[in-house]
């Protein structure tokens, strides 16, 4: 039986308590217990999740630190934290909008926006790089830590000199350094900085108010100290200058705007017409490759179709999850390099995404 959206908000949220910094349902209470115990077992310095059905808030709690040293407390509305290659979404919402106004055309080659880039054996388009399947390379050694003050076009000299992997079109190979040459490509034909463009286009027209790009040296008293883990537990990341690699890792934001954010595509808000192909898989030799262009599209265990991405940089981890039919958005940000709890975090959201079927 479906209830109207009033009906199940009132029953569902009849027994609803306010624990700490956030709202759980009784409902949930067995999802804020598996959640609750990745602090406590050590796994995650902090976490903080948002959840929301059909546009309404169902669970939202910070748990653990923004801060070990102050014990300064997670709140999922303002606490930011490094959200990774959840930035790639945000970034293709932008290229949406400039493919919508003419200002760039997903099918032509790369090298008509950006001609001083070395030429390759074969040519790609925007499309095949937003898509993962243009050939280039990813992360070597220790690049996908690096501390240098570059910009997006001076950022190329990392990997232009690299041959392609494979020819464009044939083979999916996911990489960040896809999405500097997109936003690179983005700059060079709109004659606007990337970050002026997608805070116009995206993050003011959505009213994402605490999400920026990360600018190196500069403080953000709303975000989490960042860190990493080794055998002794955890430790203040590396100092890294994600400012070139924006569009694919280097926006930081809340668990709050990432699950509105969400919700914007839920509602269609997000873009014109265009916004289906981004989030629809791409094919490569008949075969999907469970990616559309700068979001991933796939399939939980369970059959459940959802769009949205997993991200994991130096000193940031996050899941963010669109599931369309259950209209349901998960947005879940740590601010720790991969504390390898995907599997745990799978279990959470599947057994919050199960009880909302039965209350239905």
């Amino acid at each position: 039986m479906t209830f109207p959206l009033f009906t199940y908000l009132k029953n569902f949220f009849v027994s609803k308590r306010l624990l700490g910094r956030g709202i759980v349902p009784e409902n949930l209470f067995q999802a804020d217990i598996l959640l609750k115990r990745l602090f406590e077992e050590k796994k995650t310095p902090g976490l903080a999740i948002t959840v929301l059905k059909e546009g309404n808030i169902i669970f939202q709690k910070g748990f653990g630190y923004a801060d070990l040293d102050t014990k300064k407390r997670i709140d999922p509305k303002k606490t930011m934290f490094r959200i990774a290659s959840v930035s790639k979404p945000i970034a293709a919402t932008a290229l949406a909008h400039m493919v919508e106004d003419g200002i760039i055309d997903l099918d032509t080659s790369f090298y008509r926006y950006v001609p001083f880039y070395p030429k390759k054996e074969y040519d790609f388009t925007i499309r095949q790089l937003a898509g993962h399947t243009a050939g280039i390379r990813g992360y070597q050694g220790k690049e996908h830590g690096l501390n240098k003050p570059y910009s997006i076009k001076e950022s190329i000299e990392i990997f232009k000199d690299s041959e392609l992997l494979f020819e464009p079109g044939t083979s999916y190979h996911y990489t960040s350094y896809d999405w500097v040459l997109v936003s690179l490509a983005m700059q060079e034909a709109s004659g606007i900085p990337f970050d002026e463009y997608v805070r116009d286009k995206v993050l003011h027209p959505l009213k994402l108010q605490n999400t920026f790009p990360e600018v190196a040296h500069k403080r953000y008293p709303k975000a989490a100290t960042f860190y990493s883990k080794n055998r002794l537990g955890f430790r203040k990341s590396i100092p890294v200058n994600n400012w070139y690699k924006q569009a694919g890792g280097g926006f930081l934001s809340t668990s709050d705007d990432i699950a509105n954010f969400g919700n914007a595509y839920l509602q269609k808000k997000a873009d014109r017409h265009s916004w289906c192909q981004f989030i629809n898989t791409e094919m490569v030799n008949g075969k999907p490759t469970y990616y559309g262009l700068g979001w991933q599209v796939s399939m939980d265990k369970k059959g459940r179709h959802f769009y949205g991405h997993i991200g994991n940089g130096v000193g940031g981890y996050s899941n963010f999850f669109v599931y369309p039919k259950q209209q349901v958005v998960f947005s879940i940000l740590v601010n720790c390099t991969n504390p390898n709890i995907q599997q745990e975090l799978d279990e959470i959201i599947d057994e919050i995404l199960n009880t909302l079927s039965l209350l239905e």
